[in-house]
C-alpha cells in the first residue's frame, strides 16, 4: 500500500494534513526514506482494521497497545489514520478500562508537544519546533470538533480507575494548552463540567491531583466566569490545605502550581478577590512568611515559592484593583499581622536580593494609602546598634549607587507608597529638614538629610531618586512647600547658608547630567505648582527666569528637548500661580518675555515634548518605577498627573490678556471670599449640630430618671397594697372579736388590770387622736398643692398650643413631659384615696373603743370574774396599739414620698421651659443660616456663569462638597489617631 492510498482511505476532516504529511516527512525524518514510511504507514493501518473489525477484545486491545507504542515516534502518521478509530474505542468499550487507558495514552501522545519539545535538541532549526506546534494544534481542532469528544472526556475524568483518569486528566491539560479558549466554552457549558474537574483536587492519589493542579491552571487562564465558579466550589480551601500540607514555602514543585492556580483565580477578579478576603483566607498567608534566623542556603525552589508567595499577596492589593477593596484587604493583613511578618523579612539578614526586593514592592503596595499600616511602618525600626528606623535604612539603600538597580527602585516606590495621602508622613519626613529639628549631635542620620546627600551626590541616578522622593513629600501639600522655603544648606566653610531652593537652581544653572536636571526640574514644578509663596521665592532669584528663557529658546538636540519641555512647564507654572507681589515678575512682564525671546507658539511647542516622549507614556500606565535601565529613569507616575492637569491650562494662561488676568484674580478672590463665607457657616452649623446632640443627651439622661422614679413609685404602690391586704386581716379579725365582747357584755370581767392602766391606755388613744387630726391637716395641705399643679398644667397647655409651629423635637419632649405629670397626678390620686380609706378605718375603730369604755368603767366589781378574757383583751389592745404605730409610719413614709415626687414635678417643668427657649432660639438661627446661604449660592452661580463666559474652568458644587467632605473625613482620622 502506497502513502496516497493510505492518506486517501481516512475521514474527510483528516484529508487536509494530507499535505503536511507529504511535505513534513523529510523535515520530521531526515534519516528515513519513503520505502520506510510506506511500510510503517502500512503497518499502522493494518492496526487500525485489527481495532475498527476485530471482534475479540484482546484482539483490540493489542491493537491499541501497538498505536501507543508507534504514537510517541510516528505522531503525525497515528494521528492521520487512527483518530477516529480511537474515539470510537472510548465510546464503545469503556466497560475495559486497559484499552481505554492505551486509547487515551495514544491520543495524549500524538495531541500533545510536550514529549517533541523533550527531544529537540539545541541545533534543531526553529521551523521544525512551529511545524511541531502547529501539528499538535491542528489535531486538537480535529478533536473538538465534535463536542460531544470533549463531554466524553469529561465523563472518563470521573472514573477512578487510575488508568483512565489520569490519562484522561492529561489529554484534557493537553487540549487545554492547544485550544485553550474553545476548550474552556464547551466546558463551560458541559453539565456540571467544571465541579467534576473539581473533584480532582480532593484525589489521595498524589499524582492524579498534582496534574489536576495544572489542568485547572489552564482551564482558569483568562476566562473569569470559570474561575468565579472553580473558586466558589471551595477551591482556595483545597489549595491552601495543599500547600500547607507540603510545608508552605519549603514545598516543591507543587505548591508552585498552587501558587501559579491561585494567582489566577484572584489576578483581575474582584468577585473572587472579595471571596478569599470575606472566608478568611488572608489570615492563612501569615505562616507563609515565617522565616528563621539563619536565612543562608535557601533553595531555589523555595525562592521560586516564596516569591509566588509575595505576588499573590500584591494580586490582592494592587493599585489596579478598586480602591475599596484594595482598603479592605489592606486593614485585613494589618489585623492578622501579616504586614509584620512581612516587615520581619524586610529587616532580617541573609535573605536573597530578590526576595528581598519582591519583598519590599510588596509592602509598598500593602501599606500604599492606608493609614493604619502607614503608622505601622513609621514604627518598624532595623535590628541595628542603636536602632534605627526602617525608613532610614531603606533611604540610605536608595541613595548608595553600589546597591542594585532594581533594588533601589523598589526602595523609592516603597517611600512613594508610605507618603501616599500621608499628611503625616509627609510632615515627618520635611521636618527632619526644618533647622529647629535637626539633630546637633549628629549621632543620627536623618531621613531628609539622606536626601539632601542624594540631591546633591555625583550619582545622577541617586540625585534623580531623592528628587523624586522629596517631590512625594510635597504632594498636595501646600503647607509643607511653604515649610520647606525654610530649609537652609552650609554649602561650604566661610560661606554663607543657601536656601535647598536656590541650591537646585544653582545645580540647573551648572549644566549637569540630563537625568540629573530632569529630576530637580520634576521637583521645583511640584514644589511651585499650587504655592504662591514659593513661586515668589524662585522669581526673587533674578538669574532664574532669564535661564528659563535660554533654555527654551535654544534649538537642542533630541536628548535635551525634555529638559526644554520641563523647563516650559517650570516657567509656565511661575506665571499660572504668579500673585503679582514681585512688579518685574507680574504675570503680563512674564507673557511679554515670552513673546519676545521664544514665542507663543514655540513655548506651547516645547511645552509638548513632554507628553510626547515615549518614557512619558510608559510611567504614566502604573505607579510602580520599572525601567529596564537606569538611563530610561525620566519620569515618575504621580508627575505625569501634574502634567496633564497643568499643560492645558498654562496653554491658555499664556494667551490670556492682562484685563483677562486682572478679572480672574478679581473673581478668584470673591470666590475665595465666598469661601471663607460659606466655610464659616459650616463651621456654625457644625456647633450648632453638637449643641443639639449635647440636649438630646440632656433629654436621655431626663429620661432615664424618670424611669427611675416611676420605678420607686410602683414599689411604694405595691408595699401600699401588701400593707392594705394586712390592714384588711387585721379588720376582720378585730370584727370577730367584738361581736364575741357583745353576746358576753354581761359575764365579761378582767383579773389583774388596774385603773391606772386602763386610764394610761385612754390617754394613748386620745394622742393618737390628735396625731391623726394633723396628719388631715397636712393632706389638705397637700390638695391645695395638687389643685395649684393642675392649674399650672392648664397654663402650659395654652403655651403649647401657640408653640406648635415649633420643632418635632420640642412637642415629642412636651408630651413625654406631660404624660409623667399625668402619671404623678394619678399616683397621688391613689394615695390620696388609700389615706381616707385610713381615716374610715381609723374612725371605726374610735368608736369601738368608745363602746368598749363603759364596760371598762364597770370592771371594778367584775374584774376578778374571767381571768382569760381580761388577758385577751389585753393582747388585742397591745395589738391595736402596735399596728395603730405602723400606720402612722407609714403615713409619713408616703408624706416624705409625695414632697419628693412635688420636687422632681417642679424640676421636669423648669427643665421644660429651658428645653422649649432653647429649641426656638436654634430655629431662629437656622433660619437666618439658610437665608444667608441662599444668597451666597445665588452670588456664586453668578461669578461662576462669568468665569464660563471668560473661558475659565470652573469646579462642580459637587466636586468642591466632596473635596470638603474628604478634608472632614481626614481631620476626623488624624483627630480619632491623636
Amino acid at each position: 500500500m502506497n502513502l496516497a492510498g493510505g492518506v486517501s482511505s481516512c475521514p474527510m476532516p483528516l484529508l487536509k494534513l494530507g499535505c503536511v504529511f507529504r511535505s513534513s516527512v523529510t523535515t520530521l525524518y531526515p534519516t528515513a526514506s519513503l520505502t520506510q514510511m510506506s511500510l510503517v504507514c502500512f503497518q499502522i493501518q493494518k492496526l487500525c482494521d485489527r481495532v475498527a473489525s476485530s471482534t475479540l477484545l484482546d484482539d483490540r486491545r493489542d491493537a491499541v497497545r501497538a498505536l501507543k507504542s508507534l504514537s510517541k515516534k510516528y505522531r503525525l502518521e497515528v494521528g492521520i489514520q487512527a483518530m477516529e478509530h480511537l474515539i470510537h474505542v472510548l465510546q464503545t468499550d469503556r466497560s475495559d478500562s486497559e484499552i481505554i487507558g492505551y486509547a487515551l495514552d495514544t491520543l495524549y501522545n500524538v495531541i500533545s508537544n510536550d514529549l517533541e519539545e523533550e527531544e529537540q535538541d539545541d541545533s534543531e532549526e526553529e521551523n521544525l519546533a512551529k511545524q511541531v506546534d502547529d501539528l499538535g494544534s491542528q489535531f486538537t481542532e480535529i478533536f473538538i470538533k465534535q463536542q460531544e469528544n470533549v463531554t466524553l472526556l469529561l465523563t472518563l475524568v470521573e472514573e477512578f480507575d487510575f488508568h483512565v483518569r489520569w490519562p484522561g486528566v492529561k489529554l484534557l491539560t493537553s487540549l487545554l494548552k492547544q485550544q485553550g479558549p474553545q476548550v474552556q466554552q464547551i466546558i463551560l457549558v458541559s453539565p456540571m463540567g467544571v465541579s467534576r474537574l473539581m473533584d480532582l483536587l480532593a484525589d489521595s492519589r498524589e499524582v492524579i491531583r498534582n496534574d489536576g493542579v495544572l489542568l485547572l491552571q489552564q482551564l482558569t487562564k483568562s476566562n473569569a466566569a470559570i474561575q468565579k465558579i472553580v473558586a466558589f466550589e471551595n477551591a482556595f480551601e483545597r489549595l491552601l490545605d495543599i500547600i500547607t500540607e507540603e510545608g508552605n514555602s519549603d514545598g516543591g514543585i507543587v505548591v508552585e502550581d498552587c501558587l501559579l492556580l491561585l494567582q489566577n483565580l484572584l489576578k483581575n477578579n474582584n468577585s473572587n478577590q472579595n471571596f478569599f478576603k470575606e472566608g478568611s483566607y488572608i489570615q492563612r498567608m501569615k505562616p507563609w512568611f515565617e522565616v528563621g534566623d539563619d536565612n543562608c542556603g535557601w533553595s531555589a525552589q523555595k525562592v521560586t515559592n516564596l516569591h509566588l508567595m509575595l505576588q499573590l499577596v500584591r494580586v490582592l492589593v494592587s493599585p489596579t484593583n478598586p480602591p475599596g477593596a484594595t482598603s479592605s484587604c489592606q486593614k485585613a493583613m494589618f489585623h492578622c499581622g501579616l504586614l509584620q511578618q512581612l516587615c520581619t523579612i524586610l529587616m532580617a539578614t541573609g535573605v536573597p536580593a530578590d526576595i528581598l526586593t519582591e519583598t519590599i514592592n510588596t509592602v509598598s503596595e500593602v501599606i500604599r494609602g492606608c493609614q493604619i499600616n502607614q503608622d505601622y511602618f513609621a514604627s518598624v525600626n532595623a535590628p541595628s546598634n542603636p536602632p534605627r528606623p526602617a525608613i532610614v535604612v531603606l533611604l540610605m539603600s536608595m541613595v548608595n549607587e553600589r546597591q542594585p538597580f532594581v533594588l533601589r527602585c523598589a526602595v523609592l516606590y516603597c517611600f512613594q507608597c508610605f507618603l501616599y495621602k500621608n499628611q503625616k508622613g509627609q510632615g515627618e519626613i520635611v521636618s527632619t529638614l526644618l533647622p529647629s529639628t535637626i539633630d546637633a549631635t549628629g549621632n543620627s542620620v536623618s531621613a531628609g538629610q539622606l536626601l539632601c546627600g542624594g540631591l546633591f551626590s555625583t550619582d545622577s541616578l541617586s540625585n534623580w531618586c531623592a528628587a523624586v522622593a522629596l517631590a512625594h513629600a510635597l504632594q498636595e501639600n501646600a503647607t509643607l512647600k511653604e515649610q520647606l522655603l525654610r530649609v537652609q544648606l552650609a554649602t561650604s566653610i566661610g560661606n554663607p547658608p543657601v536656601s535647598l531652593l536656590q541650591q537646585c537652581t544653582n545645580i540647573l544653572s551648572q549644566g549637569s547630567k540630563v537625568q540629573t536636571r530632569v529630576g530637580l526640574l520634576m521637583l521645583l514644578c511640584t514644589w511651585l505648582s499650587n504655592c504662591s509663596i514659593a513661586v515668589t521665592h524662585f522669581l526673587h532669584n533674578p538669574a532664574n527666569i532669564p535661564f528659563l528663557t535660554g533654555q527654551i529658546a535654544e534649538n537642542l538636540g533630541e536628548e535635551e528637548q525634555l529638559v526644554q519641555g520641563l523647563c516650559a512647564l517650570l516657567l509656565g507654572i511661575s506665571i499660572y500661580y504668579n500673585d503679582n507681589s514681585l512688579e518685574n515678575y507680574r504675570k503680563e512682564k512674564l507673557k511679554q518675555l515670552i513673546e519676545k525671546r521664544i514665542g507663543r507658539e514655540n513655548f506651547i511647542e516645547k511645552l509638548g515634548f513632554i507628553s510626547k516622549h515615549e518614557l512619558y507614556s510608559r510611567a504614566a500606565q502604573k505607579p510602580q518605577p520599572s525601567f529596564s535601565s537606569p538611563d530610561h529613569m525620566m519620569f515618575d507616575h504621580e508627575f505625569t498627573k501634574l502634567v496633564k492637569e497643568l499643560e492645558g491650562v498654562i496653554s491658555k494662561a499664556i494667551y490670556k490678556s492682562s484685563e483677562e488676568d486682572k478679572k480672574e484674580e478679581e473673581v478668584k478672590k470673591t470666590l475665595e471670599q465666598h469661601d471663607n463665607i460659606v466655610t464659616h457657616y459650616k463651621k456654625v452649623i457644625r456647633e450648632q449640630d453638637q449643641e443639639l446632640e449635647e440636649l438630646k443627651q440632656q433629654v436621655n439622661t431626663l429620661k432615664s430618671q424618670n424611669e427611675q422614679l416611676q420605678a420607686t413609685v410602683t414599689q411604694q404602690v405595691s408595699q401600699i397594697q401588701q400593707h392594705k391586704d394586712q390592714y384588711n386581716l387585721l379588720k376582720v379579725q378585730l370584727g370577730k372579736d367584738t361581736q364575741h365582747h357583745n353576746s358576753h357584755g354581761e359575764t365579761f370581767q378582767m383579773n389583774g388590770i388596774q385603773v391606772e392602766e386602763v386610764s394610761k391606755l385612754k390617754e394613748e388613744l386620745e394622742e393618737w387622736r390628735n396625731k391623726h387630726e394633723l396628719l388631715q391637716g397636712q393632706l389638705r395641705e397637700k390638695d391645695s398643692v395638687i389643685e395649684k399643679l393642675k392649674s399650672s398644667q392648664l397654663e402650659m397647655g395654652t403655651t403649647e398650643q401657640s408653640s406648635q409651629t415649633s420643632k418635632s423635637g420640642g412637642l415629642e419632649l412636651n408630651n413625654e413631659l406631660q404624660k409623667e405629670l399625668e402619671t404623678l397626678r394619678s399616683q397621688i390620686q391613689l394615695q390620696s384615696t388609700e389615706i381616707s380609706k385610713l381615716q374610715t378605718e381609723n374612725q371605726k375603730l374610735q368608736l369601738m373603743n368608745s363602746a368598749a369604755d363603759p364596760v371598762l368603767g364597770d370592771s371594778g366589781t367584775t374584774a376578778t370574774k374571767n381571768p382569760e378574757a381580761e388577758g385577751r383583751l389585753l393582747q388585742e389592745v397591745k395589738e391595736l396599739k402596735s399596728e395603730v404605730k405602723a400606720l402612722s409610719e407609714e403615713k409619713a413614709s408616703l408624706k416624705q414620698h409625695l414632697d419628693s415626687s412635688n420636687s422632681t414635678v417642679a424640676i421636669l417643668q423648669d427643665q421644660k421651659s429651658k428645653l422649649q427657649q432653647e429649641v426656638a432660639e436654634s430655629k431662629k438661627e437656622q433660619d437666618d443660616l439658610l437665608v444667608l446661604l441662599a444668597d451666597q449660592d445665588q452670588k456664586l452661580s453668578a461669578l461662576k456663569n462669568k468665569l464660563k463666559e471668560l473661558g475659565e474652568p470652573v469646579e462642580d458644587e459637587d466636586d468642591i462638597e466632596s473635596g470638603d467632605q474628604g478634608d472632614d473625613d481626614e481631620d476626623g482620622e488624624e483627630e480619632e489617631q491623636d
